[in-house]
């Protein structure tokens, strides 16, 4: 099984250019991994910036009148709402260490592609971006919705095929 150094639970991103369809692609895999009895948690970076409560909700309220991080819990869910003060971007293991290994078996990372950790780079040659692998020997695999020629330690996946993807994160990725 292989953990990254921020994190004692298996740690997989999806790394590629925006417009790829990482989001898409892991939407696809996440419940394929999850029928075979995998608990997986998510971390998605995001270079805007958002809001997840609104005007006139009460943690709206409560986070407008200075509460952070303001938790929202019921019997179904918890969101944690918390502020930061220091624009920096985020580092990934201080998201991992929100994760437990009661919670979770797998956390999938979508975006810190700059960060070292295990990562499938997704290519499509159409959208003219450069291949990340060359420059980052923390990829394991390319998934591609074209042939490429890949060095003989980076499995060729195919990007339109969810379950091949969900195939080798289980059989090779969990297993190694």
């Amino acid at each position: 099984m292989m953990t990254s150094n921020f994190s004692t639970i298996p740690v997989l991103g999806f790394a590629a250019a925006s417009g790829t369809g990482k989001t898409t692609l892991i939407t696809q895999v996440l419940p394929l991994l999850k029928a075979s009895g995998l608990r997986v948690g998510l971390v998605k970076h995001s270079h805007h910036n958002f809001d997840i409560d609104h005007v006139g909700k009460d943690s709206f309220r409560l986070r407008e009148a200075g509460a952070t991080p303001v938790v929202l819990v019921s019997k179904y869910r918890r969101a944690i709402i918390e502020e930061f003060y220091h624009q920096t971007e985020p580092e990934l293991a201080s998201q991992l260490a929100l994760f437990s290994p009661e919670q979770v078996d797998l956390i999938l990372v979508e975006g810190f592609r700059s960060e070292a950790f295990a990562k499938i780079e997704l290519h499509r040659p159409s959208l003219g971006q450069a291949l990340l692998y060359p420059n980052d020997n923390h990829i394991i695999a390319l998934a591609s919705d074209s042939t490429l020629d890949t060095p003989p330690h980076i499995p060729l996946l195919d990007l339109n095929q969810p379950a091949e993807i969900a195939a080798f994160i289980l059989q090779t990725f969990l297993k190694s």
